[in-house]
C-alpha cells in the first residue's frame, strides 16, 4: 500500500467532512478567461479567495470546506482543447441527460421534470460549500456571490442540504455507516470491515479494483491524474406515501410497519443491521456505531462467524443496503467489492411530521456519489442492481423498493422466512423521484492549475 498525495486530491473524496450544512451552486461559464483565472485563484492561496479543500491532514476542522466538479460541457466552455476532451470516458462526454434512461430517470423522474435548469446546456461547474453551521454557510455564500461579477461565472441555481435532528434521512433511517476505505488514504470515521479498495477504484492513474487494469487517465496526465467522477442527484422523497405503505403492513402482511421498513432497507430505522439483530432494533447488549458495518451475508476467512444469509432469511436479498453493498454475497457484475461507491450528501427540506403528512413541502436528499467510473460504479448499481432485476439469483425481475423505478411497474419484494412461506410485498408506489442530476469531473489540485493555464 503506497501513500497517496493527499494534498493533490479534493478532500471530500477521501473523507466525510461531517458538516451539517451544504450548498451546491450550479455555475455557468460566460467569460472563459476570467473563469479559468477564478479556478486558478481557488488553488493559489490568494487571500480572500475561497480555497479548494484538499484531503491533506488537518489539525483543526475548518469552519467550511469548498470543492468543485466540472461537467464535460464545462470543460468545453473553459476552452479545454478537443484533443483533451476526447480522452474522457464516453458516459461523461454524453452526460447525465443523454444517459437518463440507463439509471431510471424516466417518467416522473425524466430530465423534463428537473428543476434549476439542470437538464439544460448551462450546467458547467458545481461548487460545493460544506459548512459547520448555517451562519457560516450564509457568510461564505455572501463572500462568494460578491466576487461573481468578476469571476467569469454566473450562478444558475443553488440547492441546500441540511442535517436533520438525530442525523436521520427523511424516511426515518440513520445512514452513512458503510463507506469504503481507500488504500493509501485516510481512515474512515466508522471502521469498514471489508478489504480496502484499491486507490484506482476512486482515483484516476492508480491500479483499479479489476485485476491488471487501470482506468485510462484523461490527457494530459496533469489534467486527469488523481481526479475522479461524481454523480450529483437531487432526489425528492415522498414521505407521506412511505408512511402509508408502512401503516398497511399489519393488515396486508401480518408484520409491523417497523419490521417491513427494516426488511426493505436491510437495517432497522435506528441503523441496527438485520444481519446482526434480525428480531429487534434494541439488542442487548446494544451495538455501538463503530460496529454497525461489521457484518457480512456469508462467512469469510476475515469474518468466519458471519451468519450465512444466502437465502435472505435475516436480510432479504433484494433489500436496499444489500443491493447497494452486497459485500461477499454472490451477485451479478463480478462481485460486490468491484462496484463500491463513495456516498456523500445531506437531506433537504424540513423534517417530516407524520401527524401532518400532506403539507405540500418538498423534501429529499442531495446525493453526491463518487467513483473512478460512472459507468462501472454508479450507473451499474442503478441499472443492473436497482432497476434491471438481475441483481442476484432468486429475485429476478424485481427492483429496489426504496429508490427503484416503481411507477406503473408490477414490482414485488420477497421476504423469506425460515420454515414458512415467504411474504411477498406488492403494490408499492415510487417513493423517490429525481428532481435534478449532473455528471461532474473532480479534478485534482494539479489539474485545476492546469485548467487555469489552458
Amino acid at each position: 500500500m503506497s501513500a497517496l498525495d493527499l494534498g493533490d486530491i479534493q478532500g471530500f473524496i477521501m473523507r466525510s467532512y461531517m458538516m451539517p450544512t451544504l450548498r451546491v451552486f450550479v455555475l455557468r461559464v460566460v467569460e472563459p478567461g476570467r473563469a479559468r483565472a477564478t479556478l486558478g485563484a481557488m488553488v493559489g492561496e490568494k487571500p480572500g479567495v475561497p480555497q479548494v479543500t484538499t484531503a491533506a491532514q488537518w489539525s483543526e476542522k475548518p469552519e467550511y470546506c469548498v470543492n468543485i466538479a466540472i461537467t464535460h460541457g464545462g470543460l468545453e466552455a473553459l476552452q479545454v482543447p478537443q484533443a483533451s476532451l476526447q480522452t474522457f470516458p464516453p458516459e461523461f462526454v454524453e452526460g447525465v441527460v443523454a444517459r437518463a434512461d440507463r439509471v431510471g430517470d424516466s417518467g416522473p423522474s425524466a430530465p423534463s421534470t428537473w428543476k434549476g435548469g439542470l437538464a439544460g446546456p448551462g450546467v458547467h461547474i458545481l461548487l460545493l460549500l460544506f459548512a459547520q453551521d448555517a451562519a457560516a454557510r450564509e457568510r461564505e455564500t455572501a463572500r462568494w456571490r460578491s466576487r461573481l461579477g468578476e469571476s467569469g461565472l454566473v450562478e444558475q441555481f443553488c440547492q441546500d442540504g441540511d442535517a436533520l435532528p438525530g442525523n436521520l434521512a427523511h424516511f426515518g433511517y440513520r445512514d452513512g455507516f458503510s463507506q469504503p476505505t481507500i488504500e493509501g488514504g485516510l481512515p474512515g470515521l466508522i471502521p469498514d470491515p471489508l478489504p480496502a479498495a484499491p486507490a484506482g477504484s476512486f482515483l484516476l492513474g492508480h491500479p483499479s479494483q479489476f485485476q491488471d487494469f487501470t482506468y485510462p487517465v484523461p490527457q494530459p496526465d496533469d489534467l486527469g491524474r488523481n481526479g475522479t467522477f461524481m454523480a450529483l442527484r437531487i432526489l425528492e422523497q415522498d414521505c407521506a406515501a412511505f408512511e402509508r405503505f408502512l401503516a398497511e403492513a399489519p393488515d396486508r402482511y401480518g408484520i409491523s410497519g417497523e419490521l417491513l421498513a427494516a426488511k426493505i432497507c436491510g437495517r432497522w430505522r435506528n441503523g441496527v443491521p438485520l444481519s446482526l439483530s434480525p428480531d429487534t432494533d434494541a439488542p442487548d447488549p446494544p451495538i455501538a456505531d463503530e460496529q454497525m458495518g461489521s457484518f457480512d451475508y456469508v462467512p469469510t476467512p476475515a469474518n468466519p462467524d458471519a451468519f450465512d444469509d444466502r437465502k435472505g432469511t435475516r436480510c432479504p436479498i433484494g433489500s436496499h443496503i444489500r443491493r447497494m453493498n452486497p459485500r461477499h454475497a454472490s451477485v451479478a457484475g463480478g462481485g460486490g467489492l468491484k462496484r463500491r461507491i463513495i456516498r456523500r450528501g445531506l437531506p433537504y427540506g424540513p423534517p417530516f411530521d407524520v401527524s401532518h403528512p400532506e403539507d405540500g413541502l418538498e423534501r429529499g436528499l442531495v446525493g453526491l456519489f463518487i467513483g473512478v467510473s460512472l459507468k462501472d460504479q454508479f450507473e451499474f448499481l442503478m441499472k443492473d442492481w436497482v432497476n434491471k432485476g438481475d441483481f442476484a439469483p432468486g429475485i429476478s425481475g424485481t427492483r429496489d423498493v426504496i429508490i427503484g423505478v416503481n411507477a406503473d411497474v408490477d414490482n414485488r419484494f420477497v421476504i423469506p422466512r425460515a420454515g414458512e412461506p415467504p411474504i411477498v410485498v406488492t403494490g408499492f408506489p415510487q417513493f423517490v423521484k429525481t428532481r435534478g442530476a449532473a455528471y461532474g469531473f473532480l479534478p485534482s489540485i494539479t489539474a485545476i492549475r492546469h485548467l487555469a493555464a489552458v
